[in-house]
């Protein structure tokens, strides 16, 4: 990294903590006393993001997932902490959840709102390195979307860049998908980084990880033939506590599992090819779990024999929901990319040893901004000021397991592309409510998703006020973000296949 990155950096963290004291005077003293009680040590983070991870793909969401998928380490967390059942991620796809987790700011507002296209699938690095701003679109779509970015801006403060400011070490392993070479993790406050690049998806889960045509992956050194990705995930993510456990340190493990290739380890397959499969398919599916799974139970480990159990807080989530044809996602209605709950909710679990009663179950809904303004309250760590922040701390609500109301209205999507059979569109979800509003085709789907978890009944037409009062302030939150709407294509052929929603 050179001295003008490193510059970049200690000016955005210079003006952005400074502004911060000014509006927010509190915050810090707030924070102290966060870290008053057992320990006056700073808090260790462990963030855990898997990859395409389903809302009932983890035994603790049974009992829709049957008993066929066994994670028995993850479950522990949730017995240990507070477990969501309505947790979200930003995006029904990858790479914008992944941006929003780390700048605690909506896909919309960075304009990372799709997948960002690795170098080997065709996303070339402009030569004046900026993202494009160009609609994009052909002769057979009415409508013409914005681009999307090929990587996240540098100007963005991410949770390591606020962390090291309080004299974190960070660490990043397994998928990073926000841009090429210029921007991967080290350019994004991460000491480390272990197999994070543009790849959205590892070219094999199997030392050398190559793949012709993809190569391998280029910041993670194969060392013993046939090791299975995950696992060496695991093993890098052990290390780095051990060698870091006398420091405060966050932790983000970002695993390529269960992303396709689906590939696993040949004696975890066989284990469940006759195993009952309760709705569900894939027996390699369920071996990568398990592997996620072990890695879980492999950091946890590490921590208690270090005791670094007690001064660590822990976050298991997922990037979208679960892909369909891969893993069964009902009660919840599709999968990956889709606006429906199959494609946006999905495992939450915090474990605060200390803060949260074990066990605890709670129905707020929590989302992907969420996690950075989070940290950064319980580091002691003011939000950066001259950026909005779109995330709300959990803190309070931890700290009242789970009784207490968090301090927003409604969460929002915004996705304004095709994607195969899906047309653009955004959604509200305000209580119980739930808006999609498409660009094309039937504009509104309206769905009370405490009475209809799996979105059959749709609302719309027999309640067009309460469409019209979710519209309103969809269109406010659209307006507020700077989002980028498609617009109408003014070359459009009719004739071609219109999306199928």
């Amino acid at each position: 990294m050179g001295k003008q990155e490193y510059a970049r950096r200690d000016f955005l963290k210079a003006v952005s903590l400074g502004a911060a004291s000014l509006v927010m005077p509190g915050c810090v003293n707030g924070a102290q006393q966060l870290l008053s009680g057992s320990s006056r040590k700073k808090p260790n983070f462990v963030l855990i993001l898997v990859d395409d991870l389903g809302w009932r793909d983890v035994g603790c969401y049974g009992p829709a997932s049957g008993g066929f998928y066994e994670t028995p380490n993850i479950d522990k967390l949730a017995d240990d902490g507070m477990r969501f059942t309505d947790g979200y991620a930003a995006c029904a796809v990858c790479s914008p959840t992944r941006a929003a987790v780390m700048t605690g700011r909506y896909p919309a507002r960075l304009g990372v709102t799709d997948w960002i296209r690795s170098r080997f699938q065709g996303g070339k690095i402009p030569v004046d390195k900026k993202n494009p701003t160009e609609y994009v679109g052909g002769k057979n779509k009415k409508l013409l979307c914005p681009p999307n970015a090929l990587w996240m801006e540098l100007e963005e403060l991410t949770i390591a860049e606020s962390l090291e400011s309080v004299g974190y070490t960070s660490c990043h392993i397994g998928k990073w998908h926000l841009g090429a070479d210029d921007w991967y993790p080290d350019k994004q406050g991460f000491d480390f980084n272990v197999g994070g690049c543009d790849y959205g998806q590892p070219p094999t889960y199997f030392d050398p990880y190559f793949r012709k045509g993809q190569g391998q992956i280029p910041t993670l050194k194969p060392r013993r033939k046939g090791e299975y990705l995950t696992d060496r995930e695991s093993d890098e993510a052990v290390s780095f506590i051990r060698q870091h456990k006398d420091k405060p340190f966050f932790l983000y493990m970002a695993h390529y599992a269960v992303h396709t290739p689906i590939q696993a380890k040949e004696d975890l397959t066989e284990k469940y090819r006759d195993k009952p499969r309760y709705g569900q398919k894939n027996p390699a599916y369920a071996a990568m779990i398990e592997s996620v799974d072990d890695a879980v139970g492999a950091i946890c480990s590490t921590l208690d024999e270090l005791n670094l159990t007690k001064n660590t807080f822990v976050i298991f989530t997922s990037d979208n929901g679960g892909l369909s044809g891969v893993t069964n996602n009902a009660p919840l209605r599709a999968g990956k990319g889709f606006p429906y709950e199959g494609g946006i909710r999905v495992p939450v679990i915090i474990r605060w040893p200390g803060v949260i009663k074990p066990g605890t179950v709670s129905h707020e809904p929590v989302t992907s901004v969420d996690y950075f303004p989070t940290i950064c309250r319980t580091a002691g760590v003011p939000l950066p000021g001259g950026r909005a922040i779109d995330g709300v701390s959990l803190v309070e609500h931890l700290k009242s397991n789970g009784a207490g109301k968090l301090s927003r209205d409604a969460i929002f999507w915004h996705f304004p592309h095709y994607r195969g059979g899906i047309a653009p569109y955004s959604i509200i979800r305000a209580g119980h409510w739930k808006l999609i509003k498409r660009y094309e085709g039937k504009t509104f789907e309206l769905f009370n998703l405490k009475a209809d978890l799996s979105e059959k009944n749709d609302l719309s037409q027999k309640l067009p006020e309460k469409v019209k009062e979710l519209d309103a302030k969809l269109s406010k939150w659209l307006r507020a973000t700077g989002a980028r709407l498609p617009k109408t294509n003014p070359s459009y052929q009719p004739g071609g296949k219109s999306p199928k929603n």
